[in-house]
């Protein structure tokens, strides 16, 4: 449980963060939070030789009104996100998803960015992202581009970010008064999901995406295309593990995970307006 040797930088700026990972290379990681990346150092699983840290640039913390969207740095801690009178408001499903992340500890300290770079399949925050049709402005050393939710996550643990890369901002479409609902199902409250649904309408259609239940967080397209097609909430949630590749590990089993798929979206749509 003891990390391997490395160098520790702290970055003042988004610009000399990215210079020192174009410098270093895979080699490198960037330190937030550190909630995801220092436990996998204890166990050696990542073994970066140079950290950068990250969690004092000031200027990626903002959650700002955008017009038709709000736009979130990456830094914003899962707190500021849970507690934010304007996602509140404006994008209420986001907001209480954050709350749902880990325990208060976690949330003071851990950030969207973080969460979302991770990739991990398990999270909360990816989900929900997904769910409201959400995108990724990362950051690099020829400029700026944006990437859809839906693009961002690639493989288990990685995502479209190039190595010289960082991620600086979430968007999410403003969507007040609009049907949403989000169920997780674990053992205890702060653990990660056994499986969880996220369901947002969304330019009046239903979007619907999965925790834990593939190699990535990702969307219910089954479900959505049944809904389409005028499916009700029980018929549509039947669909909900099609297409995926449920993990197995010591807290289910597929077959089990692909069952709470099943029921969770149905409550999820139930939720959320769905007859």
């Amino acid at each position: 449980m003891i990390p391997a040797s490395f160098d520790y930088v702290k970055a003042s700026s988004a610009d000399e963060a990215i210079s020192l990972i174009s410098e270093h290379g895979d080699e490198a990681k960037l330190l937030a939070g550190g909630h995801s990346l220092i436990p996998m150092m204890k166990l050696r699983l990542a073994v970066p030789s140079v950290l950068v840290d990250i969690a004092g640039v000031r200027d990626l913390s903002h959650v700002e009104d955008r017009g038709d969207h709000i736009a979130i740095g990456a830094l914003a801690k899962h707190r500021s996100i849970e507690t934010s009178e304007l996602l509140i408001a404006q994008c209420p499903m986001l907001a209480h998803v954050a709350s749902k992340v880990g325990d208060p500890q976690v949330r003071h300290r851990g950030t969207i960015g973080g969460s979302l770079a991770h990739s991990d399949p398990a999270s909360d925050l990816p989900a929900a992202v997904l769910a409201l049709g959400g995108s990724l402005i990362v950051q690099g050393p020829n400029g700026q581009r944006e990437i859809a939710a839906t693009d961002f996550f690639t493989g288990y643990f990685e995502s479209a970010l190039a190595e010289d890369e960082m991620l600086t901002e979430v968007k999410v479409p403003k969507s007040p008064g609009t049907n949403w609902n989000y169920q997780k199902f674990n053992r205890r409250a702060q653990d990660w999901a056994i499986v969880g649904v996220a369901a947002a309408q969304v330019d009046g259609a239903m979007q619907v995406s999965l925790v834990n239940m593939g190699s990535t967080p990702l969307r219910a397209t089954a479900v959505e295309t049944a809904l389409a097609s005028g499916a009700s909430a029980a018929e549509a949630a039947d669909e909900a593990a099609n297409g995926t590749e449920a993990p197995t590990d010591l807290n289910a089993s597929p077959e089990y995970r692909a069952h709470l798929a099943r029921v969770l979206t149905k409550r999820a749509l139930e939720a959320s307006g769905v007859e």
